[in-house]
């Protein structure tokens, strides 16, 4: 295992682990994105530009695209601390 892709994967458990733990739920779609968007460089370096490709529109994109929709639909609350 090389040094790029040690890199990649533990940067895909940080971001998975952030997007778990993160409050706002904006910035957790956003944090999935770029997870969707590491995961396609991972499928590229693993030779597989049909799966990397499909990732990046899918993940990155659409899904992300219906997630920010749903939650600019749906009404805020704050919490009071």
């Amino acid at each position: 295992m090389g040094i790029s892709e040690f890199i990649l994967m533990s940067l895909l458990v940080i971001l998975a682990i952030v997007a778990v733990f993160m409050r706002d739920l904006l910035a957790a779609t956003v944090v999935f994105m770029v997870y969707s968007l590491v995961m396609a460089i991972v499928f590229t370096e693993l030779r597989a530009p049909d799966v990397a490709l499909t990732e990046a529109a899918v993940g990155g994109g659409i899904t992300t695209l219906l997630f920010v929709i749903t939650i600019s639909k749906t009404a805020r609350r704050e919490e009071d601390d």
